[in-house]
């Protein structure tokens, strides 16, 4: 998700990308010791441990060593991971940072391994991002997207009986719910993929391509209206104006019971129930509204894939992790413990009748992804998208900070080409 949802660094090095090693043998009688970085946000810790115990069962001489990491400056973690010489052994990623981190030549090749993974039942919108010019670096994880996550205690004393499907009425019960105590939405000034969003319902978009090279988009009026909708909706709650939504994490705001609403992925419900347990029936779900009511909004489809670093010392062994980690036994726990989408189309069932998981569908029908460039990482890793927010909603000019942001867009969407 996710989601992005992501944190990225630029890329240090272009070169060809790296192929399985043979994995160093380790000592006489040593576990061989399996690094792996999880993020945060995407595996309860329930089921992370209950996975670590039952493949070290299964797997004689392993030792997990499951590391969860912060979505912040994630980008130059991972980098500086893959140019290293004691790499983790397997990272999660975010799917659309395959290409930036391939780039550098320090992922593994695990083209040779499509069909003994079930690649043909990939979904095509986690699969494809993870292959470069052929090659399969990125392995599918899961997919999600954005719904919108509502408190239904705080609905129903509102007097709002069923969820909005405009705009316009999703502004109209957020003021009704922004009273007494309690904001009506629990939305950062920097969640910057549900302005994408915004901005794609106006038939805008964040950059495109201009004879053979990239242009910053966000200072179109297209882009414009899509950030004006944001300072309405931000405005009708208590989110703070210069952070995202994990400062501080946004399920535990949630979790309080006076914030009617967050924008989420579903999945997000496990972390609120691990915080407060008694809010079990209290959360629904419903599609982000689109502009009128026969469409959802537009919501940024994506996901997370497993790589495996040259530098890891374990390649076989790394690569039975990734394999056992996207097989169907743990896709089919993900799914049901995050309300996540399975990396397999064969798999889409597993979540029939989950309220969060259908919201989600219902809005997948609308998804879209980000610029499909390498240098977008770089984008991410700047944070260039989140400050010009951050610029608006305290008062800067809308037109001026756009044109600003567009040239830096610009600027770097073309570097090194």
């Amino acid at each position: 998700m996710k989601n992005r949802i992501l944190a990225l660094a630029a890329v240090f090095a272009l070169g060809a990308c790296g192929t399985a090693e043979e994995p160093k043998a380790a000592a006489p009688g040593a576990p061989a010791k399996l690094t792996v970085w999880i993020m945060d946000g995407s595996v309860t810790q329930d089921l992370l441990k209950k996975f670590e115990t039952e493949y070290e069962a299964a797997h004689k001489g392993v030792d997990l060593d499951i590391q969860i990491q912060a979505w912040d400056g994630i980008g130059e973690r991972v980098t500086a991971a893959l140019a290293s010489t004691d790499a983790p052994d397997v990272i999660e990623v975010g799917n659309t940072q395959v290409a930036q981190y391939s780039a550098s030549g320090g992922v593994t090749d695990l083209t040779s391994k499509i069909a003994d993974l079930k690649g043909e039942d990939w979904l095509p919108g986690l699969a494809q991002p993870g292959n470069i010019d052929g090659k399969q670096y990125g392995i599918p994880w899961y997919a999600a997207n954005r719904v919108v996550v509502y408190n239904k205690d705080l609905f129903a004393k509102a007097g709002i009986k069923e969820p909005p499907k405009t705009r316009d009425e999703w502004l109209n019960i957020t003021t009704k719910l922004n009273k007494g105590g309690n904001q009506g939405i629990y939305l950062t000034g920097q969640t910057w993929y549900a302005l994408a969003g915004f901005v794609w319902d106006e038939g805008g978009d964040l950059a495109v391509q201009q004879g053979g090279k990239w242009a910053g988009a966000l200072d179109t009026p297209q882009a414009l209206a899509g950030m004006d909708f944001y300072r309405r909706l931000q405005a009708l709650g208590k989110g703070p104006k210069d952070a995202d939504e994990a400062n501080p994490p946004q399920h535990e705001v949630f979790a309080q019971g006076k914030a009617a609403q967050i924008i989420a992925v579903p999945g997000i419900a496990a972390r609120v129930l691990e915080v407060d347990a008694k809010l079990k029936d209290k959360m629904g779900f419903f599609p982000i509204p689109g502009k009128t009511a026969d469409k959802p909004g537009t919501v940024f489809t994506g996901g997370s894939d497993l790589i495996i670093p040259v530098a890891a010392k374990r390649q076989e062994e790394a690569y039975e992790l990734v394999k056992a980690l996207t097989g169907e036994q743990f896709q089919t726990e993900l799914a049901k413990a995050m309300s996540f989408v399975p990396n397999r189309t064969s798999l889409a069932g597993v979540l029939s009748g989950d309220e969060g998981t259908a919201a989600m569908a219902t809005a997948a029908a609308n998804g879209r992804a980000t610029p499909n460039t390498p240098n977008w990482a770089a984008v991410e890793a700047t944070s260039v998208i989140k400050q010009y927010m951050t610029a608006v909603l305290t008062g800067g000019d809308p037109a001026a900070e756009a044109k600003k942001v567009s040239e830096s867009i610009t600027t770097t969407l073309n570097s090194g080409s």
